[in-house]
Order: C-alpha cells, then structure tokens, then sequence
C-alpha cells in the first residue's frame, strides 16, 4: 500500500467518495489508486473551472465535501474562480492538488510554483503532506477543515513522492464541527430591539434560508411588523409553493437603496450587512441609511435555525403560520422574452426540483413569477466570479440523482465552461439547461453606463458583443454529446420546455431573447 492508497482510504472512511478530477502527470499514482477504490465515484472535467464547480454545487446540495483533484498550480489556478465562490457559499470543498516530488523542487522544473500562496486567497486552510507518514493525519485535518461550521475551502498539497512510497499505519478519522449555539443574550437583544417600534429588516442567508428557519422568520416578522429580505447572494435557498416567499436584496444600486430607505435597524440571521456589488461614482458603497442599527443575531456557523425559533417566541410570534397565495402568472406569448421564460419555468417546473441560476442580467426578476412554482431548491452564483451555472448544476446533480437539475445560464457567463456539457453527458446527469441566449454582455452595457461611460461607441460594442460570430448552442452542447434544441417564440419555447421538463437525462435549450 502507499501513500496514495492511504488517501483514498481516508477519504472515503470519512464519507468522502466522489472526486472531481482533471489530473496530471504528478497525480497518476493518485489516479491509480483511484482505480483501485470502487466506492469512489471519479468525474472527469475537462477544465478545472468544470471541476471546483461541481465539487461546489455537489457540497450545496449534499451537505459534506467531495474531492477534487487538480495538477500543480497552474491547474489550481484554472480552477480558482470557482474556488471563490464556493468559498462565498460556506460550500465544504477537499481541494487536492498534486506537486512534484519533494527532492525535485530544489530544480525549479517548468510546471513549478508556489501552490501555498496560490491557493490561500480562495482557502479557509492550506497543508502540505510532510512525507508519506503524513499523508492520513494531513488528509483528515483537510477535511476537519473543510466540514468546520458553516463550511471552507480546505486545500492539500499532496507530493508526488509521498503519493507512491510505501507505508502503513491507521487510517486517520476527521472532526466535524457542528454549527454554535447562540446566546441567549444575543437573542434578547434582538428581540428587545424588534419591540422598539419604528422600521426593522430581518435579513436572512445561509441555514437561515431553509424551510424551519423560514418559517420561524416569517412569524417574527408577522408579530412585530419587521421586513424579512434575503441576502443578495446565497448558497442555496428552499422556495416555492408552501414554503415562505422572500425576496433578495436587490443587485441594482438605486433599487437596493430604496428598499432600505427608512429603515432603522437591521436584524441579521447568516447574513453580511448589505452593500453594493461594485462601486459608482458619487454613489455609496453601503445601501443602508447612514443611522441605521445593524444587529447580528447568527452568524453563518451559528445554528440559525434555532436562534430564529428563539426570537420567535421572545417576540410573541404565534405559532400558526399563514402563507401568501402566490399564483401563476400566464404562460406567455409572441416573441421570446426572460419575463416569457420564467413564467414557463414557474409553470413546469417538477416538485423538488434544484434551480441553477447564472442568468446574469437577463433573470434578475425571477424570484417574484417564481414563489408559487413547485417547491424547489434554488442555487446562484455567490462570488461573482461567472462560470460556475454549468458545472454547478453537475454537481447538485450527482449529489441528488433522483432529483431534476435545471440550469437557468446566460450566454456569456457559460462561454467560461462550456465543457460542463461534456460532464453532463459523460455522466448521464439529469440536468436541463436553459441558455439565455442574448448574444451580447448585457451586464456590462449597463454597467458602462452606471459608471458614467457614456454611449457604446464601435470598440465597447466589440468588447460587449456576441453576435460576430453568433455562438451555435445547439451545435455546441451536441458537439458535446448533450441534445439539444432551440426556439425564438414564447409558444414554441413553452412546448419545449414541457417536453424536456418530462423526459430524463442532459438536454440544452437555446432561448434566443
């Protein structure tokens, strides 16, 4: 047995058996010995922004990490975008990255780097095996460090020599944190502030955006007349019919100011005290008004869930809870719109289905069609860093095989991975994908223009465009091995869209908008 065995063996005695992998030759005896673990499930990308991604979607959807599996640092560097949003998401991630032998770094070879300073930014913990002795102990503080509450980025560094010496000894068991208790005093100083009158904002993200805690939010909230608002961006989020409809702050500057104007306090549960997304010019970078109270009630690690439930009753919330109707809009007609999209989402949308989104501009007012959909799971892109809608979806998929994935992808922001496709075939993933397919970066057209830029003259119309060439989605996904169709009219994308929605396995739509 060596060194490499005993990591496989650590990871799958502590629960870890799936690894997204995009090797190198550094990693073979990794690769190996992989081969020789059939409880471990290995998934192919072709591209590591494809691997972290996934790794990040399946940690969302299945609550413990998967592994991943990376060559050096430049194959670590492919894969860091990805790696910031998971890290944005609290998603526990077992980065692996392999290195040269230890005796080899002192030549300076092409492929080498500095694998620690590379992948600190985008990690909560970084190690390095020491020798092939410690390759189980460093294994399991990776993941100790992965599942701590709410959840990191955990990067190891795995040296090619430690990976194939020879060696024994136990296999090394994981900690796994479980979130914090609030206090009690914590808990009564909201619940004293809530009672002072005046306008409050419950702001909501993380545990505080499952189904209980939702629940909880909403009673508080009906009891003291408080707003309730999620988090701009968030790891993942139950919605849908029967369950609490909440809306986000929104990513519009001049509208997230106004939903916070008059607002006196804000009562945070798992959330960051909101701010703008970029910076404008003569603009603030905080959306609240400059006397506004923030209160931390939970943390992102802290069982928010039962501080709600605390607060709930302190502030006299009744138990009986009466939900909003939320019925659905129309299915629309004539020329295909996002507004004609989402309606027909909302509508065929399948029970505990798991949304997606990576529409970038073109979905930005989905949620309101959307609280009367079937209840479903929703994902988003939480760093910023686009490129993370397509493997994603792999990745909630594979952790949840019984369930439909749909990925709802600006055109653009999936030029980044495409080869998430690929993945989506090769593994026969349940996953729907729906390209926005606006043919352009509608995102930052507006932007120029938030930032004072001015009109789009022939250079920033080229560095914005798509449509010279105009991409071939449908060529492209069957390139890849995924069906695929198209429509430009609202009643044709809403027939098509019900058969997919009925059938099982990887299927593209082009909605050209």
């Amino acid at each position: 047995m060596n060194g490499a065995d005993i990591l496989c063996d650590t990871l799958l005695a502590n629960e870890i058996d799936v690894c997204f992998a995009n090797p190198g030759t550094s990693e073979m005896h990794f690769v190996a010995a992989l081969d020789r673990k059939p409880a471990m499930r290995c998934v192919l990308g072709l591209f590591e922004g494809v691997v972290t991604g996934a790794a990040d979607g399946y940690a969302r959807m299945a609550g413990k990490p998967a592994a991943t599996l990376m060559h050096l640092g430049p194959g670590l560097v492919n894969g860091l975008a990805n790696l910031h949003n998971a890290r944005r998401a609290y998603s526990p991630v077992v980065n692996i990255v392999g290195d040269h032998p230890s005796y080899h770094l002192v030549h300076d070879a092409p492929l080498t780097s500095d694998i620690e300073g590379l992948a600190r930014p985008m990690s909560g913990w970084v190690g390095r095996v020491q020798d092939v002795n410690d390759v189980s102990p460093a294994a399991a503080a990776a993941i100790s460090a992965a599942r701590s509450s709410p959840g990191q980025v955990a990067t190891l560094i795995l040296p090619a020599d430690a990976a194939w010496n020879e060696a024994g000894g136990p296999i090394a068991q994981a900690r796994i944190s479980t979130p914090s208790r609030v206090d009690h005093v914590r808990v009564r100083a909201a619940a004293d502030a809530l009672k002072q009158g005046g306008r409050s904002m419950l702001m909501l993200s993380a545990g505080g955006l499952r189904e209980g805690a939702l629940r909880s939010a909403s009673r508080i909230a009906g009891a003291t007349g408080t707003g309730l608002i999620a988090q701009q961006s968030n790891g993942r989020m139950e919605r849908g019919a029967g369950r609490v409809p909440v809306d986000r702050v929104p990513y519009n500057l001049d509208r997230a100011l106004a939903t916070f104007a008059g607002v006196q306090r804000v009562i945070l549960a798992g959330a960051r005290a909101p701010v703008a997304f970029f910076a404008y010019p003569g603009k603030p970078g905080s959306v609240l008004p400059e006397d506004c109270e923030v209160i931390e009630l939970a943390g992102p690690g802290d069982d928010i869930a039962e501080a709600l439930e605390q607060l709930a009753e302190m502030t006299g919330a009744p138990r009986a809870l009466e939900l909003p109707a939320s019925p659905l809009l129309p299915l629309a007609s004539g020329a295909l719109t996002p507004d004609a999209i989402i309606r027909a989402v909302a509508r065929y949308l399948p029970a505990n289905a798991i949304l997606c989104d990576e529409t970038i501009s073109a979905g930005r007012d989905f949620f309101g069609p959307t609280f009367g959909a079937a209840p479903h799971d929703f994902l988003q892109n939480t760093g910023g860093a686009i490129g993370v809608g397509l493997p994603m979806a792999a990745g909630a998929a594979l952790a949840c095989p019984d369930r439909k994935v749909v990925a709802l992808q600006a055109d653009g922001s999936a030029m980044y991975t495409p080869q998430a496709l690929w993945t989506h075939a090769r593994e026969r993933l349940d996953v729907l994908t729906i390209i926005f397919s606006n043919r352009k970066y509608a995102i930052l057209q507006n932007e120029l223009k938030m930032v004072g830029g001015g009109d789009l003259g022939r250079n920033a119309m080229r560095m914005l465009n798509l449509d010279d060439p105009e991409l071939d989605w449908v060529a492209l996904a069957q390139s890849m091995g995924v069906e695929a169709a198209r429509s430009d009219d609202a009643a044709g994308f809403n027939d098509l869209l019900q058969a997919a929605m009925g059938r099982r396995g990887p299927f593209l739509i082009e909605a050209r908008i």
